[in-house]
């Protein structure tokens, strides 16, 4: 039971009278007027009806233009309008006597100006004279309830506007006057509320036989009953002296002791409306009248029964009835007066609560209200305030978290950001996560709120309770936990949310947990798990040089993430580029070579990077190596990959690691690959090893011819004694004609050990082959003078005498001559018909012409060749004997000077007659040979 003492007064409503409308003479308005003997009013339909002891009944509308029509001979008693319909159910008197009659208007139809009365019957249940006490009219038109004085209740089911549709029975018999009704309907549930002067009673009208149910033992007067909307469930409400109670329709709900003797309850828009007198008066007094004769003042209070508080009270005189219409309540007095009670708007209302600091009222009133999200926290915004100004932080942060979505968070953290009022910072934080509208900022404030406190278990729940939805940016969560230490908390996020490389810095750089770690990047993507290799590749060989080694062989030849099994078996393996992983292995050359190893036992096509690393690092484990036999291993290793044809590329860069760590075989080898003859015999020099420089010159002096001379310039160079060294060079020499007799003797003369019985078979030798030659030159010298003169000889006798032609035969066919024949001076004779089938040229004889030709291409070449003096100086240059050159372009003609004669000058005829004479000689030579 609630005490209405402790209830707030406030004025939410404004009190005006209605005035009449402003006449056309402009007069100040008068109080409007009712008319007079008004006995019963209602509202609904946009009008206030009344109707009155003389039979009429009047209609109010906004505009204050009263109507009326006449309803009953006598008076009207009772009076019902519907809400949802324009039906009116009226009760009065046509006759003198107890003979009340039930009529029912159509309001929207008319009949001769008035309103349709649609039914006429009679209100009396059976044949027993009793006063009509109150009615009510069901929405849905199928019910309609009558109480009597006697204590009985008539129920008219059906259409209640025409009787053959209809069926009209005794509900409900007592002994005491029925003094309330009302119908409630739940669903497809409907019920009916019967309250008298001594108990309450409930009846189920949607069931069969309409079971009914005794609700309390006490009643209440005329007009001291209603029913609630739905923000209080539909409840009907009693009023007692004492107390207000509320009833379902199986139980009574709450009791509100609310004092004073009550003459008129009404419920509107959540409100409850009560009028009541101040001072106390007998129970017997309730039914008859109310004592309305009574003048002393009434008191009409509006309660808030969810908010409790009385939204208004005022004391009226004499009231006759309480409407609502329009929007608001009117009041009606005995001296024909209306009083409006408007409410005031929400936002004052708030206001007026807002000077009073009524926060929590305020609140609740807002909701009741149905205010928008934006009112509600501006209204828990002001209440946050009030009582952060007052010290209560705890309470202030929990209005403020109200706020969320709406203020904004930095107006809050602000207040709230000394170190004492740490807690209630957390608080709101928290609620900001939970709604999903917490920053980056906001969940930096919030971890480090939690660091502060090391509140572990706060901490964890935090971040491992958001698993379907991050509430929270997970990159700033970790960076806040690393920084304060929680490296645990910040690994387990890292690799929930699979922010790799953040798990990676923390386990290396912080736990240093580095198998870990490693077994981390083992199960990433490809493209991550390289990557990260590339980057902590160093710090894990370091610490875990084996298993990081392992996982680069994995990673650069068949790589697969080791999570799923089933999940990646299906996936074709890829391989990263193991030459990009080298400097991995820095410090780490055992590790880097079983790495290298590894590749090119598997992949045969690895980058180039890695065969020669492979080989540096092999030529460096052979140069400090110690033991002869492992070092002989080793040799053999850098040799074997020497020659498994990976360097042809990078020939220069093998060759500068084989001399860099004084490789002796793998630079020879090297050098023969490359054909560096000169090269291989200069190192054999430079380590004075004689018969590896002959054993060099023996195999490739077919290809390179001056390894001879470099040799003989060697070995006469050096003081020892290297006669049997010079003598082989020299039988070579000799052999080839590598070199003339005068430049052995003068690269000998160096040599100052070295006798003339060195060169002397070598010079005898010499000088024998050249007399020799000598005697055959002189020969052929002889031979080609004769020849020369018996030219010149047949020359002059064709140009001097005759040419006698005394061939028998033809020289084709050889068969005897018959004319007509073709003769040459060359001394051929032909038949004409075998001349014209054989010959190309008619200027020619076919049996001299393919050796003319011969000499003819030879002169031609010898002409092309005259100015070809850069070859000429080339081939002098480069040729063991210059003389032979010399005597080649000679006879070529490329030292004749060119002369061109245009006119045959005096005392040149000669030299004509000699130019002219060669020319002869040159044809007759060509026909001849």
């Amino acid at each position: 039971m609630a005490a209405y003492l402790q209830w707030r007064r406030f004025v939410f409503f404004d009190r005006e009278t209605v005035k009449e409308p402003p006449g056309s003479d402009g007069a100040g308005a008068k109080p409007f007027a009712l008319p007079p003997g008004i006995a019963v009013c209602d509202s609904g339909r946009g009008s206030l009806v009344f109707g009155d002891m003389e039979g009429q009944i009047w209609f109010l509308p906004r505009s204050l233009q009263l109507s009326s029509f006449q309803a009953y001979k006598l008076r009207v008693t009772h009076l019902y309008q519907l809400k949802q319909h324009s039906i009116l159910v009226s009760v009065g008197e046509d006759e003198e006597g107890i003979n009340p009659l039930v009529k029912v208007w159509n309001l929207e139809k008319r009949d001769g100006g008035n309103p349709l009365c649609t039914r006429i019957f009679p209100a009396i249940p059976g044949n027993k004279p009793t006063v009509v006490s109150c009615l009510t009219v069901h929405e849905n038109l199928n019910f309609m309830a009558i109480g009597f004085a006697d204590g009985s209740v008539v129920l008219t089911k059906g259409d209640i506007t025409r009787d053959r549709h209809s069926k009209t029975q005794i509900l409900h018999e007592g002994s005491y006057p029925v003094t309330g009704l009302a119908f409630r309907q739940s669903g497809k549930t409907t019920h009916l509320f019967v309250v008298t002067t001594e108990n309450i009673q409930s009846y189920m009208l949607s069931v069969k036989d309409y079971p009914h149910l005794e609700l309390d033992t006490h009643g209440c007067g005329l007009r001291c009953s209603s029913l609630s909307d739905p923000s209080q469930d539909l409840q009907f409400i009693v009023a007692g002296n004492e107390c207000v109670y509320l009833y379902q329709p199986d139980e009574r709900g709450p009791c509100f002791a609310f004092e004073g003797q009550k003459l008129i309850v009404h419920w509107y828009r959540g409100y409850l409306i009560i009028v009541s007198k101040d001072r106390k008066t007998s129970p017997k007094s309730e039914f008859a009248g109310n004592e309305a004769q009574n003048s002393d003042k009434q008191v009409l209070n509006i309660y808030d029964l969810c908010n409790k508080f009385i939204a208004y009270s005022s004391i009226f005189d004499d009231i006759v009835d309480v409407l609502a219409e329009w929007g608001s309540l009117y009041v009606l007095t005995r001296d024909g007066k209306i009083h409006v009670l408007q409410e005031k708007d929400t936002q004052t209302k708030l206001e007026m609560l807002f000077r009073k600091n009524l926060f929590e009222m305020a609140i609740n009133l807002a909701k009741s209200h149905h205010l928008d999200s934006d009112g509600l926290s501006e209204i828990f915004r002001q209440y946050g305030d009030h009582l952060y100004n007052k010290g209560n932080h705890d309470g202030a942060i929990q209005q403020y978290i109200r706020t969320i979505g709406k203020l904004e968070p930095s107006y809050v953290i602000r207040k709230f950001l000394d170190a004492q009022r740490i807690h209630n910072l957390t608080a709101y934080l928290q609620t900001l996560h939970l709604q999903s509208l917490a920053n980056a900022d906001h969940t930096t404030l919030l971890l480090n709120c939690y660091t502060k406190l090391k509140d572990s278990s706060k901490l964890e729940e935090f971040i491992k309770t958001s698993d379907s939805e991050v509430r929270f940016d997970v990159e700033t969560a970790i960076k806040v936990l690393r920084q304060a230490g929680y490296y645990s908390h910040a690994v387990y996020l890292a690799e929930k949310h699979e922010h790799h490389e953040w798990y990676l810095k923390i386990q290396l750089e912080d736990i240093k947990n580095y198998q870990e770690a490693l077994h981390y990047i083992g199960k990433l993507p490809f493209e991550q798990a390289e990557s990260n290799m590339k980057r902590y590749g160093k710090i894990l060989m370091h610490h875990v040089p084996n298993e990081t080694t392992e996982l680069l062989k994995i990673l650069c030849t068949d790589y697969r993430p080791s999570g799923d099994s089933e999940g990646h078996g299906m996936l074709e393996g890829k391989k990263a580029n193991s030459e990009e992983f080298i400097p991995v292995f820095a410090n780490n050359s055992r590790e880097l070579k079983a790495f290298l190893e590894h590749m090119t036992e598997v992949q045969a096509d690895s980058p180039q990077g890695v065969y020669d690393t492979l080989l540096e690092l092999r030529l460096q484990n052979w140069a400090h190596e110690q033991d002869e036999q492992i070092k002989e291993k080793l040799h053999d290793e850098a040799l074997t990959l020497l020659k498994s044809g990976r360097f042809k590329t990078v020939f220069d860069k093998a060759l500068v690691l084989c001399q860099m760590h004084n490789f002796k075989d793998g630079v020879l080898y090297l050098y023969e690959q490359g054909k560096l003859f000169q090269q291989i015999m200069h190192y054999h020099m430079q380590n004075e090893q004689y018969k590896k420089v002959i054993e060099v010159c023996e195999l490739y002096g077919d290809q390179e011819a001056c390894l001879w001379e470099q040799a003989l310039g060697y070995f006469a160079r050096k003081e020892e004694d290297c006669k049997e060294y010079v003598a082989a060079v020299l039988k070579h020499i000799e052999n080839k004609n590598l070199m003339p007799p005068l430049l052995v003797v003068q690269t000998l003369a160096h040599n100052s050990t070295a006798t003339l019985s060195v060169i002397k078979d070598y010079l005898v030798n010499k000088l024998q082959k050249q007399s020799r030659q000598i005697e055959q030159d002189e020969q052929r010298i002889q031979k080609y003078r004769e020849e020369t003169t018996r030219i010149r000889q047949e020359i002059e006798e064709l140009k001097a005498s005759p040419k006698i032609f005394q061939k028998t035969k033809c020289s084709i066919c050889t068969s005897a001559l018959e004319l007509p024949s073709v003769h040459f001076l060359c001394g051929h004779s032909f038949h004409q018909h075998c001349f014209e089938s054989y010959s190309e040229s008619d200027s020619e004889c076919p049996t001299c012409m393919p050796e003319n030709r011969k000499v003819m291409d030879m002169i031609r070449a010898q002409e092309q060749k005259r100015d070809l003096h850069d070859q000429f100086q080339h081939q002098l240059k480069c040729s063991n004997d210059g003389f032979s050159v010399v005597a080649d372009y000679f006879g070529r003609g490329v030292f004749n000077k060119l002369t061109l004669i245009t006119d045959l000058p005096s005392g040149k005829a000669a030299t004509t007659l000699e130019a002219g004479l060669q020319r002869e000689l040159l044809i007759h030579t060509k026909r001849s040979t």
